[in-house]
């Protein structure tokens, strides 16, 4: 029995399997033996054969709370949540003071998406142990999961002050920060994160990120590059990167990146046509408008983003039917997206179809009713066409804020 003991804590699990079964085949009814065998398999990453060796230390001893723990654990690792919380609320039956099984039961719950009780079960393991950094690490992701990331800057924090030399509380601290907007406070802890884990491409694409919106597009696209470098799959680093590329000017290489992460095909270039009361010199202006303001957003799972960003792209190109297709994409994936509506607007008058243009703007503004270049597009089209609401148009696009509507006004309306 020692040697095994001996060999598990040198984690040489498969002579240490070994040397508790022929423990086991002279003592078979050493539940022990069975628990211990159970764990070098467990760290083999058998965990069938894992769970036949605890079934058979239960047996033995049906009050084993270690090996009812480690059960769970191996159940948890084959996706049986169920089972798993099943054999946690034994053991925590057995002893009310065991942290591990609460910390345990806990990651169980929130693989099943059940955060309020995980969170309950975190608690009660630091309670049990103060100075546990995994179970402070825990509490706070949960916390994140539940939105309190004000929360869990408090449990991140603590983790450092417990083991400072560990990467992922500095991650998840950043990650709490950047969600609430401390883009630098981010940039310092991720910094930290990859200083003691410097191959972690999603704490580089996140510092990218956060560099973002702070516009150091330079520092960003450095550490998509970097995350490229380490995970050449990575959809939000293609996105990131062709979004600092477009800021820094390189319109075709943002194209590329954007290409990279939808999965998309070769460009077609189309000459611009401009026609209609749209002019090239109106275009541009609210084109410059829409690059100026944007901020890179986060990646949604339907990704309207990238098709969005690589139409604006494309449209700065002149390729005017490419970047009505993308616009069409990012709204038929977000139909919300008052952004996608305006700007699709836009190249659709540039493109002489003025009453399509009318009728993106008039979205747009539903979905934004503060959206003053969307009343300014749509008020200078309905002049065009004759139509004196326009002129009503303008003077809320004034009222809002877009003082280059008066200039119109002045010209059109009185």
């Amino acid at each position: 029995m020692e040697l095994g003991i001996m060999q598990s804590r040198a984690s040489n699990y498969a002579e240490a399997q070994k040397s508790f079964t022929l423990v086991i085949n002279s003592s078979p009814e050493n539940a022990t033996a069975y628990f211990n065998r159970g764990y070098a398999k467990y760290n083999l990453k058998d965990h069938r054969g894992a769970i036949n060796d605890f079934d058979k230390a239960i047996d033995l001893n049906p009050k084993y709370t270690e090996a009812y723990i480690a059960r769970g654990m191996s159940k948890s690792k084959q996706d049986d949540n169920k089972g798993a919380i099943q054999d946690y609320n034994r053991a925590i039956e057995l002893n009310p003071l065991d942290a591990n099984a609460f910390f345990s039961r806990g990651v169980s719950k929130v693989k099943a998406e059940n955060y309020k009780g995980a969170l309950s079960d975190f608690n009660k393991s630091i309670e049990i142990v103060p100075d546990n950094a995994p179970s402070y690490i825990a509490r706070g992701t949960c916390k994140q999961n539940l939105e309190d990331y004000k929360g869990s800057l408090e449990d991140f924090t603590k983790a450092i002050e417990i083991s400072p030399k560990r990467p992922t509380p500095h991650v998840g601290r950043a990650f709490s920060k950047m969600k609430l907007n401390d883009f630098k406070g981010a940039i310092a802890d991720y910094s930290k994160g990859l200083e003691i884990n410097p191959e972690d491409a999603e704490s580089l694409y996140h510092r990218g990120f956060c560099k973002s919106q702070i516009e150091d597009y330079s520092g960003a696209l450095a550490d998509f590059d970097k995350a490229l470098t380490l995970d050449q799959e990575s959809v939000g680093a293609y996105y990131g990167r062709g979004f600092a590329k477009n800021k820094l000017g390189n319109t075709k290489g943002a194209i590329e990146d954007y290409n990279r992460a939808i999965l998309t095909g070769n460009l077609e270039k189309i000459k611009i046509v401009y026609s209609g009361p749209i002019t090239k010199q109106i275009l541009d202006e609210l084109r410059n408008n829409v690059q100026e303001r944007l901020k890179m957003a986060e990646m949604s799972p339907e990704r309207s983003e990238v098709y969005f960003n690589r139409g604006l792209a494309k449209a700065r190109l002149g390729d005017t039917k490419q970047a009505i297709e993308d616009y069409n994409k990012a709204i038929d994936l977000n139909p919300t997206y008052a952004e996608a509506y305006f700007t699709r607007g836009m190249v659709k008058s540039a493109m002489g179809d003025q009453r399509g243009a009318v009728q993106d703007c008039t979205n747009a503004i539903k979905l934004n009713p503060k959206y003053a270049e969307a009343y300014y597009v749509r008020g200078i089209i309905k002049q065009a066409l004759g139509n004196t609401d326009g002129c009503f148009d303008l003077s809320k696009s004034g009222e809002l804020g877009y003082n280059q509507a008066y200039n119109v006004i002045r010209d059109y309306c009185n």
